[in-house]
């Protein structure tokens, strides 16, 4: 669901240059891919049938602060994820700043509602367990399209149960209707945001999976080496 995790900017301009590719030879990267793919059509159904019309009221019936404050504080709750998993990278200048960030967010912006982090330039991170994981030098492993959750693979799917289970606020509510309510909530928003990407994606891509996993294991690379990743990679 961080899986969250795709930039909008980012993926409407690679889905509008994506209809000139030609469809490649089975991806080395993508052993599970009739499974896969299986799962992607069901998490694409799901998406028609229920997320994306959900998200299309959102979209139309909330006032725009309202949205960005919803979007706010999902953002200072993920910091908390953030800073552990900087500090697991050692990565103590980032971490110290994901930790300021929470506190001023937290206070000053009213538990999140408001990003007074960002006006005071303290710099928003995007990092998580399987980032770490790979930073510690563990394989990426097969891709995997999880159920709901998305494109995945077999790394990143441990860093997402680790960060669930131990870092993630949302999760770590205890009543489960309340708890089920705030990821709903987080999803929907989520795909509201994305509305215009995937239908960018949805116009341009010869093959949406394809697209999909390519996409997601060049940039889930890009993140763990906070750059370009060796060759090797």
């Amino acid at each position: 669901m961080k899986s969250r995790t795709y930039t909008l900017a980012t993926i409407a301009l690679a889905a509008l240059t994506a209809g000139c590719a030609n469809v490649a030879e089975r991806d080395s990267r993508d052993p599970l891919e009739p499974m896969n793919r299986a799962v992607f059509s069901f998490n694409e159904g799901v998406d028609k049938a229920v997320v994306k019309p959900l998200a299309k009221g959102y979209k139309a019936v909330l006032p725009r602060p309202v949205k960005n404050g919803i979007r706010n504080v999902f953002s200072n709750l993920d910091e908390v994820t953030e800073f552990a998993n900087n500090l697991l990278q050692f990565k103590i200048q980032a971490a110290s700043s994901d930790l300021m960030r929470v506190a001023v967010n937290s206070s000053f912006g009213f538990m999140g509602l408001f990003d007074i982090a960002t006006e005071m330039r303290l710099q928003k991170h995007n990092e998580d367990f399987g980032q770490t994981l790979g930073r510690w030098g563990f394989a990426n492993g097969p891709y995997l399209v999880l159920p709901i959750f998305g494109p995945s693979s077999f790394r990143d799917g441990l860093g997402l149960a680790v960060d669930s289970n131990f870092t993630d606020p949302v999760y770590q509510i205890k009543d489960i209707a309340s708890r089920n309510d705030a990821l709903g909530l987080q999803l929907i928003g989520q795909r509201a945001d994305l509305m215009d990407a995937q239908a960018a994606l949805e116009e341009a891509a010869l093959d949406k999976y394809e697209f999909t996993r390519d996409f997601y294991l060049d940039r889930r690379a890009g993140l763990v080496y906070d750059g370009p990743p060796p060759a090797s990679e």
